[in-house]
């Protein structure tokens, strides 16, 4: 019988640490772009063949379907937020919670200083890109887009 390799290479625990890692990274650079409307900085944290699932997305662009796909969609889309973001998005969140494979983060109604739009944010990431994204909005989310108040 063999001797058990106990120096081999590959641990499991690294691995998800690593993955965690990165998922952590994409977390404050994707709501560092967003918070600053930087377009190309948001598209760099995503995948060429990405998805994003949104109720924002049949309201800013104007058709039946809540799903962009490809960087050209989501290119659309994402510049789209940036010029009609309103004033009451703001982005108070308390933390984010990731296994490296999916990373989720919720932006709660409220806040320490009163009201703002509620969506939890989910992302799936695959070789250090967001690889599909789906937003779920709250209700008060959901009033800003009847009230049609998406612009500045």
């Amino acid at each position: 019988m063999g001797q058990l390799n106990m120096h081999h290479d590959h641990n499991p625990m690294n691995d998800q640490e690593k993955l965690k890692s990165v998922a952590e990274k994409i977390y404050h650079l994707w709501d560092k772009a967003l918070s600053n409307n930087d377009v190309e900085g948001l598209l760099s944290l995503y995948a060429v063949d990405a998805t994003i699932e949104s109720p924002l997305i049949p309201h800013l662009l104007k058709i039946d379907s809540g799903i962009c796909k490809g960087r050209d969609e989501l290119h659309l889309f994402i510049g789209k937020v940036a010029q009609r973001k309103p004033l009451i998005r703001k982005y108070f969140k308390k933390n984010f919670f990731t296994d490296g494979k999916t990373l989720m983060f919720e932006y709660p109604r409220q806040t320490p200083d009163g009201e703002q739009m509620d969506f939890v944010e989910v992302m799936e990431i695959k070789d250090g890109l967001i690889q599909y994204h789906r937003v779920y909005w709250g209700w008060r989310g959901l009033k800003v887009i009847q009230e049609d108040l998406y612009h500045r």
